[in-house]
């Protein structure tokens, strides 16, 4: 059974604490320990969208697949309405499972060609089968989702084929929703479509969400398209989160140095959000051998001694209230001192 957790705020859906995941890697040299997640925390709200980015390679999908619970972290705490899921077993796990679904980034591997639309969304139902266990339910449940995504009802007898790319992530959407969730992890849901069909996608998520009460963890590499879509934001740099705020304040005043070089990277039409860009030197160390102290210090221009010795604190209330970072120099600010040995 759920184990019983103190009083908390109902309103939250998913508690991160302190979560750590590391791989093994096999290489010339031998085994080694590839630490993908270092120390997450996170949170999400009820109806929330949290924006999740970052480089290639920092650890975004890998946090996403242990929310999904297809990886058991090495340590830390994952609760889902303030439920551990890995203490779970059973039928106690599978209705946990409901709560969480994902749309998947390629629309074109994510989906079985040998099935048709209605088989594709009414999949989950085989393992849950008490949620629609009349057929007759079921085919009507198939014909709703599809006219709720944007899709005819006469579309359930296609087969993913005979879709363009974005009726293709409408229908990996309707999969996602089968189950009723209250969380969607949407792995960069709209990169691999174009642009006019992005807006779309984008739009749909949004009405879904208002329309269902629906909370989204958002990865994406394309900074316009999490500013446009999420309520807060956390950036992830080498398996841990270093800052963590609203998009309003993290995108306009960023307090870490490489958020604020990567806000700076992003391209904008818009006046009011341009800066100046701001170029990293170096490229970014291996996860089999990150560097000590601050993950970021090899390539910071404010790092100084104490950057290499130990973890930077947290440090909150930067631009708003709910605005935290994890470094020692925040917003630029530079300690007196010897800059750091990279």
């Amino acid at each position: 059974m759920p184990e019983q957790q103190s009083e908390r705020d109902p309103a939250q859906v998913l508690e991160v604490r302190d979560v750590g995941k590391t791989f093994t890697v096999s290489g010339k040299s031998g085994r080694k320990q590839l630490r993908a997640l270092d120390g997450i925390n996170l949170d999400l709200r009820k109806g929330e969208t949290l924006g999740l980015v970052g480089e290639s390679g920092c650890g975004k999908s890998t946090l996403a697949r242990t929310l999904m619970m297809l990886e058991r972290p090495d340590g830390g705490t994952v609760r889902w309405d303030g439920t551990d899921p890995y203490r779970l077993k059973g039928k106690d796990l599978l209705a946990l499972r409901r709560k969480v679904q994902m749309v998947f980034q390629d629309p074109y591997a994510s989906l079985n060609a040998r099935m048709n639309a209605a088989e594709i969304i009414s999949e989950p139902w085989r393992t849950h089968r008490d949620l629609y266990p009349r057929k007759r339910d079921r085919a009507a449940r198939v014909r709703e989702l599809l006219h709720l995504v944007g899709l005819r009802p006469s579309d359930e007898h296609r087969s993913p084929q005979e879709f363009s790319g974005g009726q293709r992530q409408r229908l990996g959407i309707a999969r996602a929703l089968a189950l009723n969730p209250e969380v969607i992890i949407c792995d960069e849901p709209v990169s691999a479509l174009d642009l006019s069909v992005q807006a779309q996608v984008l739009n749909l998520l949004n009405d879904l969400q208002h329309e269902l009460d629906i909370s989204y963890i958002f990865i994406s590499h394309d900074l316009s398209v999490v500013r446009h879509v999420a309520d807060r934001v956390a950036v992830m740099y080498l398996g841990r989160i270093v800052e963590t705020g609203s998009t309003e304040s993290v995108f306009d005043h960023p307090a870490h140095p490489y958020t604020e070089a990567l806000m700076s990277a992003a391209p904008s039409l818009d006046a009011t959000h341009r800066r100046e860009r701001i170029l990293l030197s170096g490229e970014v160390p291996s996860p089999l051998n990150p560097p000590s102290g601050c993950r970021f210090r090899t390539r910071c221009a404010h790092a100084t001694d104490i950057c290499a010795t130990q973890l930077p604190p947290i440090v909150d209330d930067l631009a708003d209230a709910g605005h935290v970072a994890e470094c020692y120099h925040p917003r630029g600010r530079v300690a007196l001192g010897t800059p750091a040995v990279a």
